[in-house]
């Protein structure tokens, strides 16, 4: 789980780098340096209450009995999807113009006063924070628990995303964000089918849907699950030896509908043409 936890990380971690430096590049530029502190107190709150909901999710249940805890956990994972679906979606549409649209909202909260601008600084942060905490409480789930891959994976992905943005913000970097939301949205919709599918199996262990032991295929023999390469694709794409109806229509259903509408051409609003002369 070290490849797909540290891709959310990079994606999460970057979106929320990039809020940071455009709300701070915003402010230097236009003299508002005072107000920059509480750029950093709404960041550091929502910071926060993202470790305290994911720590709540990922050790708050250890204590539900075997079928609440696998019930959590497929609600959970696909909830999880469900954030990360829409967060390449709406990346896609959103990357040209976050930078404006975001400081249109500070503007507006200088107005008001700094907890306003802290206000925006944690809305901003926050929405990222709240959806890699879910989804690493979905990643701790899938790897089955007892290893730490999948925090080890998000503080690399989130330590390479700060690094990434403290260098776009100071000029020395510059990243194509249009591919490289669009390559790791392509990554991300695989380990996306990957968790609902581990997701839809969670269900079927709580007995909440049927199937369990109606297996589309059981290729362990072939690919032991505690075999290197078991683990690098269980690590890479949630792959699991023994997989159900179920969980395989969910895996296809997810990739057939979300990957092509993904990299199908965004329709860039026409120019609105000139009216005619009236004649004289």
């Amino acid at each position: 789980m070290l490849f797909a936890n540290g891709l959310i990380g990079l994606r999460e971690g970057l979106e929320a780098a990039l809020v940071v430096s455009i709300l701070v590049a915003f402010l230097v530029k236009s003299e508002r340096r005072s107000a920059v502190p509480y750029v950093w107190l709404g960041v550091g709150t929502a910071v926060a209450l993202s470790v305290v909901l994911g720590a709540l999710l990922t050790y708050g249940t250890s204590r539900l009995t075997f079928t609440a805890q696998e019930t959590v956990g497929g609600v959970t994972s696909i909830v999880a999807v469900g954030f990360v679906t829409g967060m390449i979606f709406w990346m896609r549409t959103a990357a040209r113009t976050i930078a404006a649209h975001l400081r249109g909202h500070l503007s507006s909260a200088l107005e008001i006063g700094p907890l306003a601008v802290a206000l925006v600084a944690f809305l901003a942060v926050g929405r990222e924070g709240l959806e890699t905490a879910v989804f690493f409480y979905a990643a701790v789930e899938a790897a089955g628990g007892g290893t730490a891959l999948p925090l080890t994976g998000f503080l690399v992905g989130i330590g390479v995303a700060v690094v990434l943005g403290v260098g776009i913000y100071k000029g020395a970097l510059r990243i194509n964000l249009s591919r490289f939301f669009r390559i790791t949205g392509v990554l991300l919709v695989v380990v996306a089918a990957g968790i609902l599918a581990y997701g839809i199996h969670d269900l079927q262990e709580a007995a909440i849907l049927p199937g369990l032991n109606t297996l589309a295929f059981d290729v362990s023999a072939a690919i032991p699950p505690d075999s290197w390469y078991g683990t690098l694709l269980k690590g890479f794409f949630n792959f699991s030896p023994q997989t159900t109806v179920l969980e395989a229509i969910a895996w296809v259903s997810y990739m057939a509908i979300v990957l092509p509408a993904f990299l199908w051409p965004s329709r860039r609003p026409a120019p609105v043409a000139a009216a005619p002369a009236r004649p004289a």
